[in-house]
């Protein structure tokens, strides 16, 4: 199959399947006389693996090791094991980070309790006087986990 059949068959954009080859995640494929890419299943049940890890907020280099242990099958899993532990523990720590976030907007929600003219606007005021804890709200938005946040692009 070429690669839109690929994109279509596993809900993938085209681009993304490259950027995954660039990456080194799915192998280049052979070429056909057309020089247009060539995929199999095998090329489809790794892409379908590699979504599923990006489904559940992976980072490219764990979906990496993932990958890694997938393709040597008698292996100890223990590594799979551990490196979904350490997954587990970033996202209770983004949920932590996330959760005073939203303490932080409530209060600051509650700065303004009817619309009125901006210049007596409290969330403006305490915007102003940075009344919200700056390094929370940067920790939750950005994550130290090399993820885009809650409202960042992904592949």
């Amino acid at each position: 199959m070429r690669i839109g059949e690929l994109a279509a068959a596993c809900g993938t954009p085209v681009e993304t399947i490259r950027y995954y080859e660039r990456e080194g995640l799915l192998p280049v494929p052979p070429r056909s006389d057309g020089n247009y890419r060539v995929y199999g299943s095998a090329e489809l049940e790794r892409l379908a693996f590699i979504r599923q890890c990006r489904a559940l907020d992976m980072s490219l280099d764990e979906v990496r090791a993932l990958l890694a242990f997938r393709d040597a099958p008698p292996a100890d899993c223990s590594g799979v094991n551990a490196l979904l532990d350490e997954h587990i523990g970033h996202v209770v720590q983004r949920i932590d980070e996330l959760r005073a976030l939203e303490t932080a907007l409530r209060g600051l929600r509650q700065r303004c309790d009817a619309p009125g003219a901006g210049a007596a606007c409290g969330i403006l005021h305490g915007l102003e006087q940075a009344v919200v804890p700056v390094e929370a709200t940067r920790r939750a938005a950005a994550s130290s986990h090399e993820h885009a946040g809650t409202h960042g692009r992904r592949r």
